[in-house]
């Protein structure tokens, strides 16, 4: 019964919450302009943004998938193993991921995680921190390649280090809560099924034509699954964070368009302004929109430099503090929950977000640094 009472009376508190929020907003903007701007914002991120990312996991997962066919799991599992586990406690295969994510978007490292003999290299808790690590590395490429083509050489390959300094501390953060809260984790394996020289043969005996066919397919078929499951949280995060983000139209009206939004977050930000000013170097507080907008998409805040250049906002620090906090970041809050789901572990969302928000800053805050370093030098 008091169970009963409980969950009748928490709607209360949530009903208060929803109409404040979006009572405020719909004052601002007007009730219809504000429903036609999250209405045609959902609907331009599922054509954009989402389908974009569901060609990229169908190729991703076809790549990947042949990698593993072919041996090039084993060969980098072999080689960079070394590498892999002092920095990031994860073993050498994992790199493939990052590669996998670096070339194309965060939901890659699920096509090859949903893989059995790959996730089979993985203990529990290593395996569950790969939606972080992966993560760190999503569109790394558009975004350098984005920077230089501003004009910026040194500073996009600042935010790398950094990029992989935040990697790091967001990963084995994931790992430590994790293992705080499931111990056993420690020794248990992602994958119970082995994988024996005869089944390896098996497929040794198939033409190589039927086995990349088959890769190809099956990966594919995978990338699929995984692009229908980052819907739910594209749309919904990332309509919301940038109706907290942007403003009205250029005329100074609210007309309803995608993209249009009250400024509420720039605004917080513009109070407490000398933090980021210590943190990143940021000397203007309409740069804190890039690291917000890339909560949910960092291909929407890579849009924003070109203004940002052109209104002096922007110099070299912020643009290797944009590629380190864009690479790092790049969308967590709109894929993380999509991302775990998938691999099976959707109550360990939270960790994952607060681990990655710590990640984030520590990328920024190691790129901005180490621009101040390099302008001295």
């Amino acid at each position: 019964m008091n169970n009963k009472k409980s969950s009748k009376w928490e709607g209360i508190p949530c009903l208060v919450i929803i109409v404040l929020l979006f009572g405020g907003i719909g004052y601002v903007m007007g009730v219809s302009q504000m429903l036609n701007t999250l209405m045609k914002t959902a609907h331009d991120l599922l054509l954009n943004t989402v389908f974009y990312l569901m060609g990229v996991t169908v190729l991703t997962g076809a790549i990947g998938k042949l990698f593993i066919e072919f041996g090039v799991v084993n060969l980098l599992e072999k080689i960079l193993r070394p590498l892999m586990r002092p920095i990031f406690n994860l073993p050498g295969v994992a790199s493939l991921g990052a590669v996998m994510t670096f070339l194309s978007d965060n939901p890659a490292i699920i096509s090859l995680a949903q893989d059995k003999r790959f996730s089979s290299y993985f203990k529990k808790y290593q395996f569950i921190s790969l939606t972080n690590f992966g993560t760190a590395f999503g569109m790394g490429l558009l975004v350098i390649v984005f920077m230089m083509g501003q004009g910026f050489f040194a500073e996009p390959i600042i935010g790398l280090v950094g990029a992989c300094i935040g990697c790091m501390t967001s990963t084995r953060l994931m790992q430590r809560a994790v293992l705080k809260s499931y111990p056993h984790f420690a020794e248990e394996l992602a994958c119970e099924e082995t994988f024996e020289e005869g089944e390896e043969q098996k497929v040794e005996d198939k033409s190589l034509f039927i086995r990349i066919l088959n890769s190809l397919l099956d990966g594919g078929k995978m990338g699929v699954e995984v692009g229908l499951a980052i819907i739910p949280g594209v749309l919904i995060i990332s309509s919301f964070i940038m109706l907290l983000t942007f403003g009205a139209s250029p005329e100074g009206v609210y007309t309803g368009a995608a993209y249009e939004g009250v400024e509420l977050l720039p605004w917080l930000a513009s109070k407490i302004s000398f933090v980021f000013e210590w943190l990143f170097g940021f000397t203007d507080p309409h740069l804190i929109a890039f690291p917000i907008t890339a909560l949910g998409a960092v291909g929407a805040a890579l849009g924003l430099v070109p203004t940002f250049l052109e209104s002096g906002w922007a110099d070299g620090n912020a643009i290797a503090v944009f590629t380190a906090i864009g690479m790092c970041w790049s969308g967590y809050l709109s894929t993380h929950t999509a991302m775990l789901d998938s691999l099976g572990y959707r109550e360990l969302t939270s960790k994952a977000v607060v681990a990655h928000t710590i990640g984030g800053l520590v990328a920024a805050v190691v790129a901005h640094w180490l621009y101040v370093l390099y302008a001295l030098i």
